[in-house]
Protein backbone atom coordinates (compact mmCIF):
# COMPACT_ATOMS: atom_id res chain seq x y z
CA UNK A 1 0.00 0.00 0.00
CA UNK A 2 1.32 3.48 -0.88
CA UNK A 3 2.09 5.71 2.12
CA UNK A 4 -0.13 8.82 1.69
CA UNK A 5 2.48 10.89 3.53
CA UNK A 6 5.34 9.91 1.25
CA UNK A 7 4.64 12.61 -1.31
CA UNK A 8 4.12 15.58 0.98
CA UNK A 9 6.64 18.41 1.12
CA UNK A 10 7.42 21.64 2.96
CA UNK A 11 8.58 24.85 1.29
CA UNK A 12 11.19 25.82 3.90
CA UNK A 13 12.65 29.33 3.95
CA UNK A 14 16.07 29.87 5.52
CA UNK A 15 16.49 33.64 5.80
CA UNK A 16 20.10 34.39 6.72
CA UNK A 17 22.10 37.58 6.93
CA UNK A 18 23.40 37.30 3.38
CA UNK A 19 20.28 36.07 1.63
CA UNK A 20 17.18 33.91 1.28
CA UNK A 21 17.42 30.18 0.69
CA UNK A 22 14.23 28.40 -0.32
CA UNK A 23 14.24 24.60 -0.08
CA UNK A 24 11.90 21.75 -0.90
CA UNK A 25 12.04 19.41 2.09
CA UNK A 26 10.08 16.23 2.66
CA UNK A 27 8.01 15.98 5.83
CA UNK A 28 10.70 13.55 7.05
CA UNK A 29 13.55 16.02 6.56
CA UNK A 30 15.02 15.09 3.18
CA UNK A 31 16.19 18.19 1.29
CA UNK A 32 15.40 17.66 -2.39
CA UNK A 33 16.32 20.99 -3.97
CA UNK A 34 16.90 24.64 -3.15
CA UNK A 35 17.37 28.10 -4.64
CA UNK A 36 19.24 31.09 -3.22
CA UNK A 37 18.82 34.84 -3.63
CA UNK A 38 21.36 37.24 -2.15
CA UNK A 39 20.40 40.30 -0.11
CA UNK A 40 22.48 43.34 0.84
CA UNK A 41 23.38 44.80 4.22
CA UNK A 42 24.35 48.38 5.02
CA UNK A 43 26.77 49.22 7.81
CA UNK A 44 26.47 52.68 9.37
CA UNK A 45 28.64 54.72 11.75
CA UNK A 46 28.22 54.01 15.44
CA UNK A 47 27.43 50.32 15.06
CA UNK A 48 24.53 50.42 12.61
CA UNK A 49 23.71 47.35 10.51
CA UNK A 50 20.52 47.62 8.46
CA UNK A 51 18.69 45.72 5.73
CA UNK A 52 15.73 46.62 3.54
CA UNK A 53 12.81 44.26 4.27
CA UNK A 54 11.63 44.75 0.70
CA UNK A 55 14.86 43.11 -0.43
CA UNK A 56 14.06 40.10 1.78
CA UNK A 57 10.54 39.84 0.44
CA UNK A 58 11.51 40.14 -3.22
CA UNK A 59 14.31 37.62 -2.67
CA UNK A 60 11.86 35.21 -1.04
CA UNK A 61 9.40 35.45 -3.94
CA UNK A 62 12.14 35.06 -6.56
CA UNK A 63 13.82 32.11 -4.86
CA UNK A 64 10.53 30.31 -4.16
CA UNK A 65 9.16 30.90 -7.67
CA UNK A 66 12.37 29.61 -9.30
CA UNK A 67 12.40 26.59 -7.01
CA UNK A 68 8.78 25.63 -7.63
CA UNK A 69 9.20 26.17 -11.38
CA UNK A 70 11.97 23.56 -11.45
CA UNK A 71 9.30 20.97 -10.63
CA UNK A 72 11.51 18.86 -8.39
CA UNK A 73 8.15 17.92 -6.91
CA UNK A 74 4.63 18.61 -8.07
CA UNK A 75 3.40 21.92 -6.63
CA UNK A 76 0.24 20.12 -5.45
CA UNK A 77 2.37 18.08 -3.01
CA UNK A 78 3.63 21.20 -1.16
CA UNK A 79 1.46 21.33 1.96
CA UNK A 80 3.09 24.03 4.08
CA UNK A 81 5.52 26.97 4.21
CA UNK A 82 7.84 27.39 7.19
CA UNK A 83 10.12 30.42 7.63
CA UNK A 84 13.27 30.52 9.71
CA UNK A 85 15.09 33.84 10.04
CA UNK A 86 17.87 35.57 11.93
CA UNK A 87 17.30 35.92 15.66
CA UNK A 88 17.10 39.52 16.93
CA UNK A 89 16.47 41.33 13.65
CA UNK A 90 13.65 43.83 14.15
CA UNK A 91 11.11 45.40 11.79
CA UNK A 92 8.77 48.31 12.60
CA UNK A 93 5.54 47.96 10.60
CA UNK A 94 2.40 50.05 10.21
CA UNK A 95 -1.23 48.85 10.33
CA UNK A 96 -1.03 47.76 6.69
CA UNK A 97 1.98 45.56 7.43
CA UNK A 98 4.39 47.82 5.54
CA UNK A 99 7.77 48.48 7.09
CA UNK A 100 8.44 52.05 8.20
CA UNK A 101 12.25 51.98 8.02
CA UNK A 102 15.06 49.55 7.36
CA UNK A 103 15.22 46.51 9.61
CA UNK A 104 17.79 46.67 12.40
CA UNK A 105 19.78 43.43 12.19
CA UNK A 106 21.30 41.31 14.93
CA UNK A 107 24.60 43.15 14.34
CA UNK A 108 23.15 46.62 15.00
CA UNK A 109 24.44 47.87 18.38
CA UNK A 110 23.29 51.51 18.32
CA UNK A 111 20.72 50.90 21.06
CA UNK A 112 23.38 50.00 23.63
CA UNK A 113 23.34 53.38 25.47
CA UNK A 114 19.58 53.14 26.05
CA UNK A 115 19.88 49.60 27.41
CA UNK A 116 22.71 50.62 29.75
CA UNK A 117 20.64 53.53 31.04
CA UNK A 118 17.81 51.16 31.99
CA UNK A 119 19.76 48.20 33.41
CA UNK A 120 22.65 50.14 34.99
CA UNK A 121 22.92 51.35 38.57
CA UNK A 122 24.65 50.78 41.89
CA UNK A 123 25.83 48.30 43.00
CA UNK A 124 27.05 47.13 39.60
CA UNK A 125 28.31 43.78 38.32
CA UNK A 126 29.81 43.72 34.82
CA UNK A 127 27.88 46.88 33.92
CA UNK A 128 24.51 45.70 35.30
CA UNK A 129 22.83 47.30 38.28
CA UNK A 130 22.19 44.34 40.57
CA UNK A 131 18.73 45.45 41.65
CA UNK A 132 17.73 46.36 38.09
CA UNK A 133 18.79 43.14 36.39
CA UNK A 134 17.11 41.06 39.09
CA UNK A 135 13.80 42.39 37.84
CA UNK A 136 14.45 40.40 34.63
CA UNK A 137 16.37 37.25 35.48
CA UNK A 138 13.72 35.35 37.49
CA UNK A 139 11.08 35.98 34.81
CA UNK A 140 12.92 36.00 31.48
CA UNK A 141 15.97 33.88 32.24
CA UNK A 142 18.28 36.76 31.31
CA UNK A 143 18.05 40.41 30.46
CA UNK A 144 18.84 43.00 27.81
CA UNK A 145 22.47 42.59 26.75
CA UNK A 146 24.82 45.54 27.06
CA UNK A 147 25.98 45.10 23.45
CA UNK A 148 22.70 46.64 22.28
CA UNK A 149 22.11 43.93 19.68
CA UNK A 150 18.85 42.55 21.06
CA UNK A 151 15.39 43.35 19.69
CA UNK A 152 14.63 45.46 22.75
CA UNK A 153 17.71 47.62 22.09
CA UNK A 154 16.49 48.17 18.54
CA UNK A 155 13.06 49.22 19.80
CA UNK A 156 14.62 51.60 22.34
CA UNK A 157 16.83 53.09 19.62
CA UNK A 158 13.78 53.76 17.44
CA UNK A 159 11.83 55.20 20.36
CA UNK A 160 14.63 57.61 21.29
CA UNK A 161 16.16 58.54 17.94
CA UNK A 162 13.28 57.99 15.50
CA UNK A 163 10.26 59.04 17.58
CA UNK A 164 8.10 59.66 14.52
CA UNK A 165 8.67 56.07 13.41
CA UNK A 166 7.90 54.80 16.90
CA UNK A 167 4.59 56.65 16.96
CA UNK A 168 3.58 55.32 13.54
CA UNK A 169 4.57 51.75 14.41
CA UNK A 170 1.61 49.41 14.75
CA UNK A 171 3.81 46.52 15.87
CA UNK A 172 7.47 45.60 16.17
CA UNK A 173 8.06 42.21 14.55
CA UNK A 174 11.02 39.83 14.48
CA UNK A 175 12.17 39.27 10.88
CA UNK A 176 10.69 35.78 10.70
CA UNK A 177 7.30 37.08 11.75
CA UNK A 178 7.48 39.98 9.31
CA UNK A 179 7.86 37.47 6.47
CA UNK A 180 4.96 35.43 7.89
CA UNK A 181 2.88 38.62 7.90
CA UNK A 182 3.69 39.17 4.22
CA UNK A 183 2.68 35.58 3.47
CA UNK A 184 -0.60 35.56 5.38
CA UNK A 185 -1.57 39.13 6.30
CA UNK A 186 -1.59 38.12 9.98
CA UNK A 187 0.27 39.90 12.79
CA UNK A 188 1.73 37.33 15.19
CA UNK A 189 5.01 36.01 16.61
CA UNK A 190 6.22 32.82 18.25
CA UNK A 191 7.23 32.60 21.89
CA UNK A 192 10.84 31.91 20.91
CA UNK A 193 11.14 34.72 18.35
CA UNK A 194 9.98 37.31 20.94
CA UNK A 195 12.49 36.25 23.59
CA UNK A 196 15.05 39.00 22.90
CA UNK A 197 12.48 41.71 23.46
CA UNK A 198 12.97 40.67 27.11
CA UNK A 199 9.34 41.19 28.12
CA UNK A 200 8.18 37.54 28.27
CA UNK A 201 7.66 35.60 31.50
CA UNK A 202 9.05 32.14 30.69
CA UNK A 203 9.05 30.66 34.20
CA UNK A 204 6.30 28.26 33.16
CA UNK A 205 7.49 27.00 29.79
CA UNK A 206 3.94 25.76 29.09
CA UNK A 207 2.36 29.16 29.77
CA UNK A 208 4.51 31.98 28.36
CA UNK A 209 3.05 35.48 28.41
CA UNK A 210 4.04 39.13 28.29
CA UNK A 211 4.98 40.70 31.61
CA UNK A 212 3.26 44.05 32.16
CA UNK A 213 5.81 45.27 34.73
CA UNK A 214 8.79 44.71 32.43
CA UNK A 215 7.00 46.40 29.55
CA UNK A 216 6.31 49.38 31.80
CA UNK A 217 9.90 49.45 33.11
CA UNK A 218 11.14 49.71 29.52
CA UNK A 219 8.63 52.46 28.77
CA UNK A 220 7.04 50.56 25.88
CA UNK A 221 3.53 50.69 24.50
CA UNK A 222 2.24 47.10 25.01
CA UNK A 223 -0.05 47.46 22.00
CA UNK A 224 3.03 47.57 19.76
CA UNK A 225 3.89 43.96 20.63
CA UNK A 226 2.33 41.15 18.54
CA UNK A 227 0.21 38.31 19.95
CA UNK A 228 2.30 35.20 20.62
CA UNK A 229 1.81 31.54 19.79
CA UNK A 230 3.71 28.26 19.58
CA UNK A 231 6.21 27.59 16.79
CA UNK A 232 4.13 24.60 15.67
CA UNK A 233 0.90 26.62 15.40
CA UNK A 234 -0.72 26.97 11.98
CA UNK A 235 -0.77 30.72 11.42
CA UNK A 236 -3.06 30.51 8.39
CA UNK A 237 -2.94 29.86 4.67
CA UNK A 238 -0.80 31.68 2.17
CA UNK A 239 -2.48 34.69 0.57
CA UNK A 240 -3.98 33.99 -2.86
CA UNK A 241 -1.87 36.54 -4.77
CA UNK A 242 1.33 35.30 -3.10
CA UNK A 243 0.45 31.69 -3.90
CA UNK A 244 0.04 32.67 -7.56
CA UNK A 245 3.41 34.45 -7.63
CA UNK A 246 5.20 31.46 -6.15
CA UNK A 247 3.24 28.86 -8.09
CA UNK A 248 1.67 26.93 -5.22
CA UNK A 249 -1.86 26.19 -4.06
CA UNK A 250 -3.64 28.82 -1.98
CA UNK A 251 -4.49 26.01 0.46
CA UNK A 252 -0.84 25.77 1.58
CA UNK A 253 -0.55 26.29 5.34
CA UNK A 254 1.90 28.76 6.88
CA UNK A 255 3.34 27.40 10.13
CA UNK A 256 4.53 29.90 12.75
CA UNK A 257 8.03 28.28 12.94
CA UNK A 258 11.11 29.64 14.79
CA UNK A 259 14.23 31.83 14.52
CA UNK A 260 17.52 30.42 13.26
CA UNK A 261 18.90 29.30 16.64
CA UNK A 262 15.89 27.14 17.30
CA UNK A 263 15.47 25.75 13.77
CA UNK A 264 19.19 24.95 13.65
CA UNK A 265 18.82 22.96 16.85
CA UNK A 266 15.93 20.98 15.40
CA UNK A 267 17.70 20.53 12.06
CA UNK A 268 20.88 19.29 13.76
CA UNK A 269 18.99 16.34 15.19
CA UNK A 270 20.31 17.13 18.69
CA UNK A 271 16.85 17.47 20.25
CA UNK A 272 17.15 15.21 23.31
CA UNK A 273 17.98 16.62 26.73
CA UNK A 274 21.59 17.88 26.90
CA UNK A 275 22.27 16.96 23.27
CA UNK A 276 24.54 19.66 21.83
CA UNK A 277 25.08 21.25 18.45
CA UNK A 278 27.63 23.67 16.99
CA UNK A 279 26.61 26.06 14.24
CA UNK A 280 29.08 27.96 12.06
CA UNK A 281 27.57 30.45 9.63
CA UNK A 282 28.22 34.18 9.51
CA UNK A 283 28.00 34.00 13.31
CA UNK A 284 28.25 30.91 15.49
CA UNK A 285 26.95 29.26 18.63
CA UNK A 286 27.28 26.11 20.68
CA UNK A 287 24.08 25.10 22.44
CA UNK A 288 22.11 22.28 24.02
CA UNK A 289 18.50 21.39 24.75
CA UNK A 290 17.86 21.47 28.50
CA UNK A 291 14.87 20.71 30.76
CA UNK A 292 15.36 23.68 33.11
CA UNK A 293 15.55 27.48 33.23
CA UNK A 294 18.88 28.96 34.27
CA UNK A 295 20.95 32.09 33.64
CA UNK A 296 24.64 32.95 33.46
CA UNK A 297 24.60 36.74 33.16
CA UNK A 298 28.38 37.08 33.24
CA UNK A 299 28.84 34.96 30.10
CA UNK A 300 25.58 35.79 28.27
CA UNK A 301 24.14 32.26 28.43
CA UNK A 302 20.48 31.74 29.21
CA UNK A 303 17.62 29.27 28.91
CA UNK A 304 15.29 30.28 26.09
CA UNK A 305 12.07 28.71 24.83
CA UNK A 306 12.59 26.30 21.99
CA UNK A 307 10.17 24.88 19.43
CA UNK A 308 9.92 21.67 21.48
CA UNK A 309 7.06 21.84 24.01
CA UNK A 310 8.30 21.85 27.59
CA UNK A 311 11.97 22.30 26.68
CA UNK A 312 14.45 25.15 26.98
CA UNK A 313 17.60 25.74 24.98
CA UNK A 314 20.88 27.05 26.42
CA UNK A 315 21.33 29.97 24.05
CA UNK A 316 24.50 31.97 23.39
CA UNK A 317 25.98 33.54 20.27
CA UNK A 318 29.46 34.44 19.09
CA UNK A 319 29.31 37.41 16.77
CA UNK A 320 31.54 36.43 13.85
CA UNK A 321 32.70 32.99 12.71
CA UNK A 322 32.32 32.06 9.05
CA UNK A 323 32.00 35.81 8.52
CA UNK A 324 35.67 36.10 9.45
CA UNK A 325 36.62 33.80 6.61
CA UNK A 326 34.41 35.76 4.20
CA UNK A 327 36.03 38.99 5.36
CA UNK A 328 39.49 37.55 4.75
CA UNK A 329 38.58 36.50 1.23
CA UNK A 330 36.69 39.64 0.28
CA UNK A 331 39.01 42.26 1.75
CA UNK A 332 42.49 40.77 1.84
CA UNK A 333 43.17 37.70 -0.24
CA UNK A 334 40.88 38.25 -3.23
CA UNK A 335 40.32 41.99 -3.01
CA UNK A 336 40.00 43.47 -6.55
CA UNK A 337 40.67 40.04 -8.03
CA UNK A 338 39.26 40.13 -11.59
CA UNK A 339 38.19 36.51 -11.34
CA UNK A 340 36.08 37.39 -8.32
CA UNK A 341 34.44 40.25 -10.20
CA UNK A 342 33.46 37.84 -12.96
CA UNK A 343 32.12 35.33 -10.40
CA UNK A 344 34.55 32.71 -11.71
CA UNK A 345 36.08 31.90 -8.34
CA UNK A 346 34.57 30.66 -5.12
CA UNK A 347 37.38 30.72 -2.56
CA UNK A 348 35.35 28.62 -0.11
CA UNK A 349 35.65 25.72 -2.52
CA UNK A 350 39.39 25.65 -1.94
CA UNK A 351 39.48 26.06 1.86
CA UNK A 352 40.13 22.40 2.62
CA UNK A 353 42.83 22.12 -0.04
CA UNK A 354 44.63 25.18 1.35
CA UNK A 355 44.16 24.81 5.11
CA UNK A 356 44.74 21.07 4.99
CA UNK A 357 48.33 21.65 3.83
CA UNK A 358 49.19 23.82 6.84
CA UNK A 359 50.25 22.08 10.08
CA UNK A 360 48.08 22.36 13.19
CA UNK A 361 48.73 25.69 14.87
CA UNK A 362 49.51 27.54 11.61
CA UNK A 363 53.14 28.04 12.72
CA UNK A 364 51.81 29.73 15.87
CA UNK A 365 49.91 32.42 13.97
CA UNK A 366 46.83 33.30 16.04
CA UNK A 367 43.70 34.97 14.70
CA UNK A 368 41.33 36.93 16.96
CA UNK A 369 37.81 36.71 15.44
CA UNK A 370 36.21 39.75 17.11
CA UNK A 371 35.57 41.75 13.93
CA UNK A 372 32.27 43.09 15.26
CA UNK A 373 32.92 42.93 18.99
CA UNK A 374 31.72 39.87 20.90
CA UNK A 375 28.59 38.60 22.65
CA UNK A 376 29.64 35.42 24.42
CA UNK A 377 31.42 34.42 26.52
CA UNK A 378 32.10 38.16 26.98
CA UNK A 379 29.64 40.90 26.02
CA UNK A 380 31.99 43.58 24.67
CA UNK A 381 31.34 45.65 21.55
CA UNK A 382 34.82 47.20 21.75
CA UNK A 383 36.79 44.04 20.91
CA UNK A 384 38.38 43.84 17.47
CA UNK A 385 39.98 41.13 15.38
CA UNK A 386 43.42 40.65 13.93
CA UNK A 387 46.41 38.36 13.46
CA UNK A 388 48.98 37.93 16.23
CA UNK A 389 52.54 36.68 15.78
CA UNK A 390 52.73 37.30 12.04
CA UNK A 391 56.21 37.11 10.49
CA UNK A 392 57.77 37.57 7.06
CA UNK A 393 57.34 33.85 6.42
CA UNK A 394 53.57 34.05 6.99
CA UNK A 395 51.59 33.44 3.81
CA UNK A 396 47.91 33.36 2.89
CA UNK A 397 47.65 29.63 3.54
CA UNK A 398 48.70 30.18 7.15
CA UNK A 399 46.20 33.03 7.45
CA UNK A 400 43.29 30.94 6.19
CA UNK A 401 43.95 28.10 8.61
CA UNK A 402 44.63 30.55 11.46
CA UNK A 403 41.19 32.11 10.92
CA UNK A 404 39.57 28.69 11.13
CA UNK A 405 41.56 27.88 14.28
CA UNK A 406 40.82 31.28 15.85
CA UNK A 407 37.08 30.70 15.50
CA UNK A 408 37.59 27.28 17.13
CA UNK A 409 39.54 28.83 20.05
CA UNK A 410 36.68 31.25 20.60
CA UNK A 411 34.21 28.35 20.53
CA UNK A 412 36.30 26.43 23.08
CA UNK A 413 36.18 29.50 25.31
CA UNK A 414 32.38 29.54 25.08
CA UNK A 415 32.08 25.74 25.45
CA UNK A 416 33.75 25.97 28.85
CA UNK A 417 30.87 28.04 30.19
CA UNK A 418 28.14 26.17 28.31
CA UNK A 419 29.25 22.90 29.87
CA UNK A 420 29.38 24.57 33.28
CA UNK A 421 25.85 25.82 32.57
CA UNK A 422 24.43 22.37 31.74
CA UNK A 423 26.63 20.66 34.41
CA UNK A 424 28.03 17.99 32.12
CA UNK A 425 30.45 17.38 29.28
CA UNK A 426 28.95 17.89 25.83
CA UNK A 427 30.10 14.96 23.74
CA UNK A 428 29.50 14.28 20.91
CA UNK A 429 28.60 17.58 19.28
CA UNK A 430 26.53 17.76 16.09
CA UNK A 431 28.08 20.23 13.63
CA UNK A 432 25.92 22.21 11.17
CA UNK A 433 26.00 25.37 9.06
CA UNK A 434 28.21 26.35 6.13
CA UNK A 435 31.38 25.81 8.16
CA UNK A 436 30.48 22.16 8.70
CA UNK A 437 30.93 21.47 4.99
CA UNK A 438 34.69 21.62 5.55
CA UNK A 439 36.25 18.35 6.69
CA UNK A 440 39.35 20.28 7.76
CA UNK A 441 37.29 22.61 9.95
CA UNK A 442 35.47 19.61 11.44
CA UNK A 443 38.83 18.11 12.42
CA UNK A 444 40.10 21.46 13.77
CA UNK A 445 37.05 21.71 16.02
CA UNK A 446 37.48 18.10 17.18
CA UNK A 447 41.12 18.80 18.05
CA UNK A 448 40.66 22.23 19.64
CA UNK A 449 37.53 21.30 21.63
CA UNK A 450 38.76 17.77 22.37
CA UNK A 451 35.28 16.46 21.51
CA UNK A 452 33.84 14.10 18.91
CA UNK A 453 32.36 16.18 16.09
CA UNK A 454 29.44 14.65 14.17
CA UNK A 455 29.18 16.24 10.74
CA UNK A 456 25.47 16.28 9.94
CA UNK A 457 24.60 15.39 6.36
CA UNK A 458 23.83 18.46 4.24
CA UNK A 459 24.89 20.74 7.12
CA UNK A 460 24.17 23.93 5.22
CA UNK A 461 20.52 22.89 4.98
CA UNK A 462 20.09 22.45 8.75
CA UNK A 463 17.93 25.56 9.21
CA UNK A 464 15.67 24.63 6.30
CA UNK A 465 15.46 21.05 7.54
CA UNK A 466 14.68 22.27 11.07
CA UNK A 467 11.95 24.59 9.77
CA UNK A 468 10.46 21.69 7.81
CA UNK A 469 10.58 19.41 10.86
CA UNK A 470 8.73 22.04 12.93
CA UNK A 471 6.10 22.37 10.20
CA UNK A 472 5.81 18.59 9.92
CA UNK A 473 5.18 18.34 13.68
CA UNK A 474 2.67 21.19 13.48
CA UNK A 475 0.85 19.41 10.64
CA UNK A 476 0.79 16.14 12.60
CA UNK A 477 3.06 14.09 10.34
CA UNK A 478 5.88 13.43 12.84
CA UNK A 479 6.76 14.12 16.47
CA UNK A 480 9.92 15.72 17.85
CA UNK A 481 10.91 12.28 19.20
CA UNK A 482 11.20 11.06 15.60
CA UNK A 483 13.83 13.64 14.64
CA UNK A 484 17.06 11.94 15.89
CA UNK A 485 16.41 8.85 13.75
CA UNK A 486 15.53 11.03 10.76
CA UNK A 487 18.83 12.95 10.97
CA UNK A 488 21.78 11.44 9.13
CA UNK A 489 25.42 11.85 10.20
CA UNK A 490 27.89 11.96 7.31
CA UNK A 491 31.04 11.43 9.36
CA UNK A 492 32.33 11.59 12.93
CA UNK A 493 35.67 13.33 13.57
CA UNK A 494 37.60 12.32 16.67
CA UNK A 495 40.33 14.42 18.37
CA UNK A 496 43.85 13.79 17.13
CA UNK A 497 46.03 13.39 20.27
CA UNK A 498 49.08 14.54 18.30
CA UNK A 499 47.59 18.06 18.11
CA UNK A 500 46.60 18.34 21.78
CA UNK A 501 49.78 20.11 22.96
CA UNK A 502 49.92 22.82 20.28
CA UNK A 503 46.24 23.65 20.53
CA UNK A 504 46.28 23.79 24.34
CA UNK A 505 49.26 26.17 24.16
CA UNK A 506 47.71 28.47 21.56
CA UNK A 507 44.30 28.48 23.25
CA UNK A 508 45.94 29.61 26.49
CA UNK A 509 47.68 32.46 24.62
CA UNK A 510 44.39 33.34 22.87
CA UNK A 511 42.70 33.89 26.25
CA UNK A 512 45.69 35.84 27.58
CA UNK A 513 45.59 38.11 24.52
CA UNK A 514 42.01 39.03 25.38
CA UNK A 515 42.75 39.70 29.03
CA UNK A 516 45.87 41.78 28.39
CA UNK A 517 44.35 43.87 25.60
CA UNK A 518 40.69 44.42 26.51
CA UNK A 519 41.48 47.80 28.10
CA UNK A 520 43.29 48.90 24.92
CA UNK A 521 40.29 47.88 22.81
CA UNK A 522 38.09 49.94 25.12
CA UNK A 523 40.40 52.93 24.71
CA UNK A 524 40.51 52.64 20.93
CA UNK A 525 36.87 51.85 20.21
CA UNK A 526 34.67 53.48 22.82
CA UNK A 527 32.49 56.03 21.07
Amino acid sequence: MTDPQKNKFILAIDHGTSGIKAAIVSIHGQVLDYEYEKTAITFLPGGGAEQDPDDWWQALIKACARLVAKQSVSSETIVAIAVSSTFSTTVAVDKNGDHLMNALTWMDSRGAPYVKEIVGGFPSVEGYGVFRIMKWIPKTGGGPTLSGKDDIAHVLLIKNEFPDIYEKTHQFLPSKDFLNLKLTGKFAASYDSMQLFWVSDIRDIHNISYDKKLISLLGLDPNKLPPMGASTDILGTVSKNIAEKIGISEDVKVVMCSPDHQTACIGSGAVNDFAGHLYIGTSSWIQAVIPFKKTDVLHSIASFPTAIPGKYQSVNEQDMAGGCLSHLFDNLLFYNNPLKADHQIDPFTHVDDIAGQVPAGSHKLIFLPWLNGERTPVDDTNLRGGFFNMSKTTNQDHMIRAVMEGVAYNTRWSLKYVERFIKRKMNPIHFIGGGAQSDVWCQIFADVLNRDICQVENPRQANARGAAFIASVGMGYITFDDIPRLTKIRKTFQPNPDNRKIYDELYDIFIRLYRKNKSLYRQLNTV
